[in-house]
């Protein structure tokens, strides 16, 4: 797993950042949204006000500690790129890549 990313979250949950790969490199904000039913995101990822994927409030099974588990989508994209947005040891939260 590799850090594509690193955000900071204000007071209204909103995380604002930078994912970063060898062919992408943009700024992103995580937002939450209302959810309309049980299966419907928790957080809308946009780049630019385009929507870049989406977010689900997870807790680790291990540790207890809460984060989110993203789906990103491009049409530039040949598969969405799922990834998880943890809390790191300075308060800072890191996006962090799975295939």
């Amino acid at each position: 797993m590799a850090q594509i990313g690193t955000f900071t979250r204000d007071d209204n949950g909103t995380f604002a950042g930078t994912i970063k790969t060898l062919t992408l490199s943009v700024k992103a904000t995580i937002r939450p949204c209302e959810r309309d039913s049980d299966k419907a995101p928790d957080y809308r990822v946009t780049v630019n006000g385009i929507e870049f994927g989406a977010g689900w409030s997870r807790t680790a099974r291990e540790t207890g500690a809460e984060y989110l588990s993203l789906k990103l989508d491009d049409p530039s994209f040949t598969a969405p790129v799922y990834a998880s947005l943890v809390q790191g040891e300075k308060g800072e939260h890191k996006l962090i890549w799975s295939r």
